[in-house]
């Protein structure tokens, strides 16, 4: 761009004297250089923004956290995405799918004129060995696209943003509700009707005699306090699903090191701070308070996670609906495991 002074606007007159006019021209060349720098430095910018790979760019509204619906066929499943903005522009992630745990999202290619964008991830307990890859577009506060299952075909998947659950104060705890009775299985429902599931009560204890099928309350909640007692065999897993969204790890890792799949931490997302688990065939105590997203966690006594906030569901949720009530599930299908105690105090 060029700029150029008018002369014909400095013409003087008779009656202006040479030291006014000389300051008057000089005021009139200041003010149009600054204009014509700024109007350079503008497209400068633009520029810059368009072309520079080292020019910070704004956040795209694909930033944030995402619950999904994947719909396979008939089947219909929760899934959970998160975006960031790393660095000038690059757009990295988590994805946490129908089983499993979250697993890194290396790089989301994203067109910031269309909304269109795609990533992949490598399969984790899915029977296939290709890598996985979403292809999507954001439309306002939705998103919609694709994959494929493992058989190859395309299934489609939408998402809403994810709630920040945040409380705006404490609870009022109410009386506390014993979700086993100690005698029969009233309050509870198996997760799959149509698979069979070996949850007995024998002496006064609930326990996973044959493992097949998970265990849930037919009550559902929001905040509450818990206080569980339990206790399972060598090299056994299990889990207790907090909303049914939620897992709480509960194997044998006695003497392990500290991991967020290990016992007491929330699956792939939290790892305690400590393993205070006991030996296999012990009685041991978890003791949950969850409060909107926030989590504290006690093991046997000793506080392995204080006050985090549980960024998104775990692999084998129910559903992604996170700002809705939901049950205490346990988890069934690994491992055996016996509980004598299932006591919760629900949060208003």
């Amino acid at each position: 761009m060029q700029c150029q002074i008018d002369n014909s606007r400095s013409q003087i007159s008779p009656s202006v004297s040479l030291a006014q006019a000389l300051n008057r021209v000089l005021g009139w060349s200041i003010r149009l250089t600054a204009f014509c720098l700024l109007v350079a430095d503008g497209l400068g910018s633009m520029r810059a923004a368009d072309g520079d790979p080292f020019t910070l760019q704004d956040r795209p509204s694909l930033t944030g956290r995402w619950d999904l619906q994947v719909r396979d066929g008939d089947a219909v499943y929760p899934s959970w995405l998160e975006v960031e903005q790393s660095g000038y522009r690059t757009l990295v992630g988590s994805y946490v799918g129908q089983f499993g745990s979250a697993r890194p999202i290396g790089e989301i290619k994203l067109d910031r004129k269309t909304g269109v964008f795609r990533f992949v991830v490598p399969p984790q307990w899915e029977h296939r060995t290709n890598p996985i890859v979403f292809e999507g577009r954001i439309e306002g506060d939705v998103l919609r696209g694709d994959t494929t299952n493992d058989q190859g075909g395309t299934i489609h998947w939408d998402g809403r943003r994810a709630p920040t659950l945040e409380r705006g104060q404490s609870p009022r705890w109410g009386q506390p509700i014993e979700l086993f009775n100690g005698r029969d299985l009233t309050g509870w429902k198996a997760r799959h009707t149509e698979v069979p599931h070996g949850w007995q009560v024998r002496e006064g204890l609930l326990v996973n005699v044959t493992p097949g099928n998970d265990l849930m309350t037919e009550r559902r909640f929001h905040d509450f306090k818990l206080h569980v007692e339990f206790r399972y065999p060598e090299k056994s897993n299990s889990g207790i699903y907090l909303r049914g969204r939620y897992e709480v790890q509960i194997e044998d890792n006695f003497g392990f090191a500290v991991d967020s799949h290990y016992i007491g931490g929330v699956y792939g997302f939290l790892t305690p701070r400590v393993n205070a688990a006991k030996h296999p065939g012990e009685w041991q105590t978890l003791d949950i308070t969850l409060v909107g997203r926030i989590i504290t966690v006690v093991l046997n006594g000793e506080p392995i996670i204080e006050r985090q906030a549980i960024p998104g569901i775990t692999g084998g949720a129910l559903d992604s609906d996170e700002g809705e009530p939901g049950p205490l599930l346990v988890q069934g299908d690994h491992g055996q495991v016996e509980f004598r105690k299932l006591t919760l105090v629900p949060g208003d």
